[in-house]
């Protein structure tokens, strides 16, 4: 997936290298996905204010148009837009949120009480781990920089599973890593946006309600407890950008902890803005140590993370 994932994205950046005018309405309604979860048909607006189409793992083309609805597909054939989709090569293609469709069917097969599912969490054993750690030193993020401004989804039920997670709102990172956070917050303030963090360290016992409470069929989208998750060490982020000047959260090519394509990093749909909004985050993330998360934009892992061990405190125990 990884390699067809970056084949897509590099085809389709490649269209337009330079900034653009903005699309027409009517054109930028079409940017989306569409077709079958296995085999999307993308819609996106390429940096130089066009349209573009690319099949999972094909090249991209450019999309002119011919008439209102109708758009000639480069290398041939056309695309039709239609009452529930676009029509390419003959093939009725019906637009798709592929994320919320994910969504939606983890939440309708959970079948786990809160308050039950927490208990036996609780309860539960942590993975032994071996070798030498770093002493764990967990900063409240809400201390670091006022700019920075909170959504945290596991502290109440919108979240992919629909369940509160989390005893309270708050986000902690080991201080190296929130330190790099604050100089991140700093650059962005200059470029008048601010930092909205979804997630930071996560208690082990949460990755273990993850597990238990997701279907088997959906756990690829989950970390193993087992094994840990980055959360767990204190040096993950999850985080998205917003606007100084109004306080709104900015439109990225996806919602965050969206499980679809439009997720990845490198994802190339979406439009211009987005994809130039999604540059802006990492730029600046990258630039104070982080890296870069392949499968979701919004993630990033301090360099040192490895070398802390998992951690097993609560929101509750860390806010003293």
């Amino acid at each position: 997936m990884g390699q067809t994932r970056r084949t897509v994205a590099t085809g389709a950046l490649a269209l337009g290298l330079s900034p653009g005018v903005a699309l027409a309405a009517a054109d930028l309604a079409l940017v989306a996905q569409y077709g079958a979860p296995e085999a999307p048909v993308t819609v996106f607006e390429t940096d130089a204010g066009g349209l573009g189409v690319f099949a999972h793992g094909q090249p991209a083309r450019r999309l002119s148009p011919l008439a209102p609805g109708r758009y000639a597909v480069e290398g041939g054939g056309e695309l039709l837009v239609t009452a529930r989709g676009v029509r390419w090569d003959g093939a009725v293609l019906p637009r798709r949120d592929f994320g919320a469709e994910v969504q939606a069917g983890i939440r309708r097969a959970v079948r786990a009480d809160p308050k039950t599912l927490r208990e036996r969490a609780l309860a539960a054993t942590p993975p032994k781990e071996s070798g030498q750690f770093l002493q764990a030193d967990l900063v409240d993020l809400a201390t670091i920089d006022p700019t920075i401004a909170f959504d945290i989804r596991y502290a109440g039920r919108d979240n992919f599973m629909g369940l509160k997670l989390y005893e309270r709102p708050a986000a902690w990172l080991q201080r190296p890593a929130a330190q790099a956070l604050g100089r991140a917050a700093k650059a962005l303030a200059a470029q008048g946006y601010g930092l909205t963090i979804h997630d930071a360290y996560r208690p082990w016992f949460v990755t273990w309600m993850f597990w238990e409470a997701t279907p088997p069929a959906s756990r690829v989208f989950v970390a193993d407890p087992a094994k840990g998750s980055r959360h767990n060490r204190g040096c993950a982020v999850d985080l998205t950008l917003h606007d100084l000047a109004t306080g709104a959260v900015v439109q990225m090519p996806s919602r965050y902890d969206e499980m679809s394509t439009r997720s990845y990093a490198d994802f190339a749909g979406g439009t211009a803005r987005q994809r130039a909004l999604r540059q802006i985050l990492r730029d600046a993330m990258v630039a104070q140590g982080f890296e870069i998360y392949p499968e979701e934009w919004w993630h990033f892992d301090y360099g040192d993370w490895r070398r802390y061990p998992i951690g097993t405190k609560t929101f509750t125990e860390l806010a003293g």
